[in-house]
């Protein structure tokens, strides 16, 4: 069986899953606490609400989908469906940081910041598979 044939349940899906959600509940603690400031850098200019309320609310909103990832293995699929599209969401702010060429986190070239878009779409897989949501997702219906 390979590995995108295993169950949701199977011991790789489940370490994926659990580790996606240890990554995104210490993201969202640094938002909060000691790299609130590099988040805030991110934020697009053209985004309309202010640059900390963002950081705050999405530092809660992944801490809270890390902690759905690690303990609801029951709601994998919907959990799955969530932290996929909020890496899609945030996927503009990527965008902006490369086009307005804003240092934050090391990324201080255009060619880090390019490439760093490349690893939002293996945030977005890693989440489906890990839980099986794109896979199970009919189930939700």
């Amino acid at each position: 069986m390979s590995l995108l044939d295993a169950p949701p349940t199977s011991r790789p899906r489940s370490l994926a899953r659990v580790l996606l959600g240890a990554i995104l509940v210490f993201a969202g603690v640094s938002h909060l606490t000691f790299a609130r400031q590099e988040f805030e850098a991110q934020v697009p200019d053209w985004f309309p609400v202010d640059d900390d309320p963002v950081v705050l609310v999405s530092g809660f909103v992944e801490i809270s989908l890390g902690a759905a990832l690690i303990g609801f293995a029951r709601g994998r699929v919907g959990v799955g469906l969530l932290v996929a599209a909020f890496f899609v969401a945030i996927f503009p702010g990527n965008i902006a940081q490369y086009v307005e060429g804003t240092d934050a986190f090391g990324l201080d070239t255009d060619q880090k910041r390019f490439v760093r878009l490349f690893f939002q779409p293996v945030l977005v897989l890693w989440a489906l598979w890990a839980t099986g949501a794109w896979r199970d997702r009919r189930a939700l219906r």
